[in-house]
């Protein structure tokens, strides 16, 4: 059986399959809560206009085993736009065989294509594993924190 890896722009036939990817991601982030209906709707709001935003889905086998979205934002800093990663997930069975970092390639790739000149990504500060995996791609560790207000 062919267990190739593809990365491709995700569809509206795999959200099941993404939310079940957010249901892990959001159990390990202490910030954000399981809410199927909640990512199921944002879900849908990010494959809506391409040019902004982008979800990519990590594939084996025809199965959904990892995703990746960005969004792009205008930074005063950069006087254009970034891409804002979120979302950073891949199957637990499947980790550890280069996903993330193929997923987190063609994130770049699509936010180069969309004119932008950095890209941002939040993880969890107690998300150790996710940390040394940034850090082993060479990701810079800023000193800006996160801060939320609903």
């Amino acid at each position: 059986m062919n267990s190739k890896l593809i990365v491709r722009q995700a569809l509206p036939a795999d959200i099941d399959s993404l939310v079940e990817l957010l249901q892990l991601l959001f159990a390990i982030e202490t910030d954000f809560s399981v809410d199927r209906e909640r990512q199921r709707c944002g879900l849908e709001m990010m494959l809506q206009a391409e040019k902004f935003r982008c979800v990519l889905a990590a594939e084996i086998n025809r199965k959904v085993v990892g995703m990746c979205s960005a969004q792009l934002l205008v930074s005063t800093a950069e006087g254009g736009f970034k891409a804002m990663i979120e979302d950073v997930v891949v199957a637990e069975e499947y980790r550890g065989r280069g996903i993330g970092a193929q997923l987190l390639k063609s994130i770049a790739q699509w936010a180069a294509k969309q004119g932008a000149t950095r890209l941002d990504l939040l993880a969890d500060r107690g998300n150790g594993p996710a940390l040394a995996f940034y850090k082993k791609l060479n990701w810079t560790f800023t000193e800006l924190i996160c801060l939320q207000k609903k």
